[in-house]
């Protein structure tokens, strides 16, 4: 029988070290001739994508709000088919979620969900026992949660990491497993998005992780970490009816990726393949042409910071205008719906011209404007979902988009968690996302597998040009 391991590697709090310390472990493991897939709890896409440069396999999120327990468990299962370790990172602290509830969208919930232990991660510089209450607070804050093991990263010397290792093994009777020290050759770079995208940095830095995972495996027990994270079988999930199989037989969707564009989740990749879409990669930046097409797909990255050039690719701008004009049904996220706007106003006030199919232009702010989890009400028909559908998404921007033009979706952020309740709060309500024809632009981001059939409307108006 094959052996296989899961564990979710879950913080005190952000900025511990808990990517750089996946990163290290993935590509330990991998020396090791393991068949590594790495995750993502939430929907962060920057730390996947430095999962995927670190270990040349694309990371998967896993996210609660998003996804339903059935549909995200199938989704795992599905990944897992053909790899040994689930190497899954946490998001901000063990139990950080959604509002103050632990067991919604947190780190800790997802490990129960699924049914992996956690490994903790704990910056071990400037303490010595206290360390140990620290690992009992969060053992006792939930007994139902399998730590299994902790790691210590920030600590150079034994001397040190024995006196810390001898308190927690003694007061809390849990493994650690290892010390990783101060190593600030590997420190990833950071930006207004969170962390430096892998696209821009991380083909540069292969032998940083090499020397990383050399690392981890001289100061961490990888072999008793296997031992503690073995499991016999996945959670049970069910992923038959999200497409129809026949539905994107023909089509060809042109995806938006190079280095403005880059934000997407590999899931809605695979569920378009499955539904028998073929996908063909172009460059708004680099590219002067759409390839032939019957769907266009611009997601999320940071379109700001590369305004000059793409506002001087005129040919590119009237490609996509062409394929509007054809009714090819295009489909924008965040910096798609800046690029896809008049105009763009840098963080340094310089205004470029956009590709102009949405009425409005896009302004950089120094401060963010919108972040988290929403649910999305459309008010009208779009090429995505049926007046009166509502889509779940998150939000991360630090622009503003100015526009006299309708909007298409009533968005609303409930409170502390109470989407799980019967008595919501609303705590930000906005309206945002806009449509020109066959054209639908917005900040939201969105996971397709979050119902069955949630393809079908794009793929139906795309059916039409074949």
């Amino acid at each position: 029988m094959q052996q296989r391991y899961a564990f979710v590697i879950a913080g005190t709090g952000s900025g511990c070290g808990k990517t750089t310390i996946a990163l290290g472990i993935m590509r330990a493991l991998m020396n090791r001739h393991l068949r590594v897939q790495p995750f993502k709890i939430g929907p962060d896409y920057l730390d996947g994508g430095w999962h995927r440069v670190a270990t040349g396999i694309a990371s998967h999120n896993l996210d609660a709000f998003m996804l339903p327990v059935p549909i995200l468990n199938g989704l795992f299962n599905q990944v897992m088919v053909d790899k040994d370790v689930a190497v899954i990172e946490g998001v901000m602290g063990l139990y950080d979620g959604y509002g103050t509830d632990p067991n919604y969208c947190s780190s800790g919930a997802m490990a129960k969900q699924l049914g992996c232990p956690v490994i903790l991660l704990l910056d071990g510089k400037a303490v010595s026992t206290s360390i140990a209450a620290t690992v009992m607070g969060f053992q006792q804050f939930d007994p139902m949660l399998n730590i299994a093991g902790v790691l210590i990263n920030r600590v150079n010397h034994d001397s040190h990491f024995q006196l810390l290792k001898q308190a927690i093994e003694h007061y809390c009777d849990i493994p650690v497993l290892g010390r990783i020290p101060v190593m600030a050759d590997v420190a990833l770079p950071s930006r207004h998005l969170g962390l430096v995208s892998a696209q821009e940095r991380g083909e540069q830095q292969d032998e940083c992780w090499s020397h990383l995972a050399r690392q981890i495996e001289a100061s961490v027990d990888l072999d008793k970490l296997l031992a503690l994270t073995q499991l016999s079988d996945f959670p049970e999930g069910n992923i038959d009816a999200l497409v129809d199989p026949a539905m994107g037989q023909g089509l060809t969707l042109a995806l938006a990726e190079d280095e403005a564009f880059h934000f997407y989740y590999p899931d809605n990749l695979l569920l378009l393949e499955k539904a028998g879409v073929a996908i063909k990669r172009f460059s708004p930046l680099h590219d002067y042409q759409l390839p032939a097409c019957q769907m266009v797909y611009l997601g999320g990255g940071y379109p700001e910071l590369y305004a000059q050039e793409l506002s001087a690719n005129h040919a590119m701008h009237s490609a996509l205008r062409q394929a509007h004009q054809k009714g090819i049904p295009i489909y924008a996220e965040c910096g798609g719906l800046m690029y896809l706007g008049e105009a763009l106003t840098d963080a340094q006030g310089v205004r470029h011209n956009m590709v102009g199919l949405i009425a409005g232009e896009s302004q950089m702010r120094d401060r963010l404007q919108r972040f988290g989890y929403c649910e999305a009400t459309a008010m009208q028909d779009t090429p995505l979902v049926a007046r009166g559908e509502t889509l779940r998404g998150h939000e991360f921007h630090y622009s503003d988009f100015i526009t006299g033009q309708s909007p298409i979706f009533d968005c609303v952020k409930w409170r502390d968690g109470s989407a799980q309740s019967t008595q919501k709060k609303v705590q930000k309500h906005w309206q945002g996302g806009y449509q020109n024809g066959n054209t639908l632009a917005g900040y939201l981001h969105i996971h397709f597998a979050q119902r069955p059939g949630l393809l079908h409307r794009w793929l139906t108006a795309a059916r039409r040009l074949l």
